[in-house]
């Protein structure tokens, strides 16, 4: 960790000011990318290629046109939420993290094993955070709104209350408080987090079987995992991977 910056009589108003632009910056950045992404997949799946990819749907009917309206409405706040707290991440709490520039300071191998510590960290936070928000003291204040997808689309991936968000947002700071990770690192992560997002979400199921149906595909929350989630509204509660609710036998088949 780098030691605590010395201060300045200016600190105030050049974090303010650091802070404003990338936070402008950010949020319009995750919301374009929400926009762009989202829309390609909604695009294909749900436009272009419906009828003929229809028969591969999850399940047998579309979300309604109010759904879309509701999750992109939500999406668009979440996505405001993630470019603050990434904002803040990286100007104000920079010096007390442990993110780094340069690849050579921990080398190439530990550059790429950072993946795997960023995916099993979060595939855990994940875990236990959507447990919680599942709890009945909880669920119906912070959780329901992305549960009212119970037939999610592309949309849906950023679908959650302004808490939500928080909690999930928090995980970029748990990372880098832990971890040494590159910065470029960090972005990429949660780029291909992302696109994952949208495939848990996304009503089909892109992986083949023969991925699926061995002992390690078994592992991976794939989008028919996830979408049985929103459909029974419990049970499979993970993020990546499923050996948290086969270890606390939450995984529903």
């Amino acid at each position: 960790m780098r030691p605590a910056p010395a201060l300045s009589p200016f600190w105030p108003i050049i974090m303010t000011s650091q802070l404003t632009d990338q936070f402008i910056n950010s949020s319009i950045i995750l919301t374009v990318r929400y926009f762009i992404l989202c829309g390609l997949f909604f695009a294909i799946f749900y436009i272009l290629f419906k009828n003929h990819l229809f028969k591969h749907k999850l399940q047998d009917k579309l979300p309604l046109r109010s759904d879309y309206i509701r999750e992109i409405s939500y999406s668009i706040s979440s996505s405001i939420i993630f470019g603050l707290v990434f904002s803040l991440t990286i100007t104000v709490f920079l010096p007390y993290t442990k993110i780094y520039e340069d690849i050579d300071d921990y080398g190439q191998p530990y550059f790429w094993f950072s993946f795997i510590l960023m995916a099993l960290l979060h595939d855990t936070y994940f875990y236990w955070t959507h447990r919680l928000i599942h709890s009945r003291q909880l669920f119906k204040i912070i959780h329901l709104v992305h549960h009212k997808s119970t037939n999610p689309s592309p949309w849906t991936t950023y679908a959650f209350h302004p808490l939500e968000a928080i909690i999930q947002a928090l995980i970029i700071p748990t990372i880098v408080l832990i971890f040494p990770i590159q910065k470029f690192a960090l972005i990429f992560y949660f780029l291909l987090q992302f696109l994952h997002n949208i495939y848990g979400h996304l009503g089909y199921e892109l992986l083949p079987s023969f991925i699926t149906n061995t002992k390690a595909g078994r592992l991976l929350n794939t989008s028919i995992i996830h979408n049985r989630h929103h459909k029974n509204v419990k049970g499979n509660y993970g993020l990546l991977f499923t050996f948290w609710d086969k270890l606390m036998r939450t995984e529903i088949k």
